[in-house]
């Protein structure tokens, strides 16, 4: 009797699960020690005044993926030269003014944070290292403004010569690639999302196990695009396939919005017990999962994906004709609208879904049609937001400026440029206080340890190899703790203000007192900065929360109004972008994330049929249905009873007006399709607004809307 092939392979190893998990962290530790000294060594050789700077650098710029090290660096560097210029010309106005060039570095400072809050991933770090490249260059030259074109130029050779042997390390030792991670992610959301195709198609999935699966897809489509901003700067291979990534999350965003319009829609189909409809369209439900398959098989990999698209392309091909088919067999009892409403919405979700098939399939090849005439994700910051975190950076240099001018106190300066960064950098995050205040811990513990090494180790040191064997065990310390989930705030206070303190030049200065009063400065900045965070407009207030959600319902209105290139990109990557940013300020509030993924849904589903509608509308004239996207932009606008009602009776005359046009023999056949098309939408928005599960069911309630349907 032979044994079955499963039972020969072996357990996991523990290694192997080690390798997989820590493994990765601890590759990560020796590359960033083994990058932080190589950097060292190399400034020291070329007698740079600051080898510091270069080693501080590494520790800023370095990230467990290749790719992403190469994009912080190219946006580091990007950003050390415009603060550098801008710097140069504040230092030529204002050197010998304190109180302007304080006030205008400030001010730069402040629109820097405004700019880093405003962007997403390294781009916000370009805008970052804009305002604290003008304080770290500015503030120590503004003191010596004769020097300060010099200071400025080595300033920038070190930390250019960081952001070069980070991005060697990364890529040469052991690289870890974010292409890799990139391709994992398309395969396992189109795994997933099949799944998720069958069990909603099949209504065998309950609310609840919905908004878990679609809050997933949001993380996932906001990690994606991350994930392939920076995979782009790894290799040609990448980049040949990055606009299909891109249309590939565009396509999967309104496949997955279409079939949670239509699974809402035939849920609210059989609480009204609309039998007819319901029935009659079913079996093209169960039709639908099966075709996401390779032959059967399911798709593992874009090659796969071929068939997939194949199947799907002569579904759709032949589901029009299907459909009237059907629709002419209905009972005389069924209600038409309904069933037009739920056949467009299928005809619409396979469409799309073959489109995401289609481009996922297109990734096994090097290069492909659909690479081109890309709309690509665009996230949504609120401009008022992004204003405040400017305005709360500019308050807190201004205080700092003033104290250090009041009290002439030596590292006055160094807390003023340390602000600049940490300010910068915390707004970016979803906690700003807390990492403020973690940084500050982690700043502490490097005063500790840098007093260590460079009172007590430094001088028993000879030569670069004890030198370096001294300083290996503090540096792994903090970039350990970078990698523990929860504490990456210690870790980049550590590394960053351990390097600045202790870290060694090619003459090494020892002096306690100085160094005890930057450390100091350094902390109170911190302080500072968190103090900023929790009384100056505190991003965990709920005023926050209140204008994220009004971005949100604004969507609508984007929607209703804007033009209509690209909208349906600009719409839906907003639309997720805000939610993503709601759920970061929701930290684990389940009431609260179940409030905006239900505010999510009341956008995505009223904001396609508005675009679709639109869409129709630029053929014709429709005045009654302008006027019903009006109010209906004006209810998510102003969510009330009364924009509520008017936004129903709006929808219910635009319905009314075309059916009349229908029951007319005038048209052509051509035009009837898309009459009903129109019809279809506006009745889709009605319920949609009439759900139940809506949020704007409450205002309903006010008006007996629950019995207008």
């Amino acid at each position: 009797m032979s044994t079955p092939a499963s039972t020969l392979k072996p357990p996991p190893s523990f290694l192997a699960d080690w390798m997989r998990t820590e493994g990765v962290a601890w590759l990560f530790i020796f590359k960033a020690v083994f990058a932080a000294l190589l950097t060292l060594w190399i400034a020291m050789r070329l007698d740079l005044p600051q080898p510091r700077t270069a080693m501080t650098t590494v520790f800023v710029v370095m990230q467990p993926q290749s790719g992403m090290v190469l994009a912080k660096s190219f946006y580091r560097f990007c950003g050390t030269l415009v603060g550098l210029i801008v710097m140069l010309v504040l230092i030529s106005l204002f050197s010998q003014q304190p109180v302007m060039f304080l006030s205008a570095t400030a001010l730069w400072v402040g629109i820097c944070t405004a700019g880093a809050a405003r962007n997403r991933n390294f781009r916000s770090y370009g805008f970052v290292l804009s305002g604290y490249t003008a304080a770290l260059i500015g503030v120590p030259a503004a003191q010596h403004a004769d020097t300060a074109f010099l200071s400025a130029m080595t300033r920038v050779a070190e930390v250019s010569l960081g952001i070069v042997c980070a991005g060697a390390v990364s890529a040469l030792v052991f690289p870890s690639h974010a292409g890799v991670q990139v391709r994992a992610t398309v395969r396992r959301r189109f795994s997933g999302f099949v799944d998720y195709v069958s069990k909603a198609l099949g209504g065998t999935i309950e609310r609840s196990q919905i908004e878990r699966i679609n809050a997933a897809f949001v993380a996932d489509i906001v990690g994606l695009e991350a994930q392939r901003s920076v995979a782009v700067f790894e290799d040609p291979d990448t980049r040949m396939r990055s606009g299909r990534v891109a249309r590939l999350n565009a396509e999967f965003m309104s496949a997955s919005t279409r079939l949670h319009a239509l699974h809402q829609l035939m849920n609210r189909l059989r609480l009204e017990h609309a039998s007819l409809t319901v029935e009659a369209l079913e079996p093209y439900f169960r039709e639908v999962s099966p075709l996401l398959t390779a032959e059967g098989a399911p798709v593992n990999n874009a090659a796969d994906a071929v068939h997939a698209a194949a199947q799907l392309d002569a579904f759709k091909a032949a589901l029009p004709k299907r459909i009237r088919a059907t629709r002419a067999k209905l009972d005389p009892a069924a209600n038409l609208l309904e069933f037009d409403t739920a056949a467009e919405l299928l005809y619409r979700f396979v469409d799309d879904l073959h489109a995401y098939a289609q481009t996922y399939a297109s990734l096994a090849v090097p290069s492909h049609e659909r690479e081109h005439g890309i709309t690509r994700y665009v996230p949504k910051t609120s401009l008022l937001a992004a204003s405040v975190s400017g305005v709360r950076a500019f308050i807190v240099i201004m205080v700092l400026s003033g104290f250090w001018i009041v009290s002439a106190w030596p590292s006055g300066g160094t807390a003023v440029l340390d602000a600049a960064a940490v300010v910068a950098l915390a707004s970016s995050s979803p906690r700003p206080t807390q990492m403020a205040f973690q940084m500050a811990g982690g700043t502490t513990l490097a005063a500790i340890a840098g007093m260590i090494v460079v009172f007590a180790l430094y001088p028993l040191m000879d030569g670069f190899v004890l030198m370096s064997a001294a300083l290996v065990p503090f540096l792994m310390l903090g970039v350990f703790l970078m990698t523990r989930r929860g504490m990456l705030g210690y870790g980049v206070g550590y590394c960053i203000f351990f390097c600045f303190l202790a870290g060694p030049d090619n003459v090494i200065h020892y002096d306690p007192s100085g160094f005890i009063n930057d450390a100091i400065a350094l902390v109170i900045s911190m302080l500072a900065c968190a103090v900023a965070f929790a009384v100056l407009l505190p991003t965990n207030a709920p005023w926050l929360r209140r204008l994220l959600l009004r971005e949100l319902r604004l969507q609508v209105v984007t929607a209703s109004k804007a033009r209509l290139n690209g909208l349906a990109m600009r719409f839906e990557s907003g639309a997720r972008d805000l939610l993503s940013q709601l759920d970061a300020l929701a930290a684990g509030d389940e009431a609260l994330q179940r409030d905006a993924l239900r505010w999510l849904f009341a956008v995505l589903e009223v904001g396609h049929a508005v675009i679709d509608l639109r869409t129709e509308l630029e053929r014709a004239d429709g005045a009654s249905i302008r006027q019903a996207l009006d109010h209906v932009a004006r209810l998510f606008d102003h969510p009330s009873p009364r924009h509520f009602q008017m936004a129903l009776l709006a929808t219910s005359s635009a319905i009314d007006n075309l059916r009349a046009l229908l029951d007319t023999e005038c048209q052509s056949r051509d035009e009837r399709h898309r009459l009903q098309r129109m019809s279809s939408h506006l009745h889709f928005i009605r319920t949609a607004l009439l759900d139940p599960q809506s949020p704007m069911a409450s205002l309903g309630e006010h008006i007996g809307a629950s019995h207008a349907a």
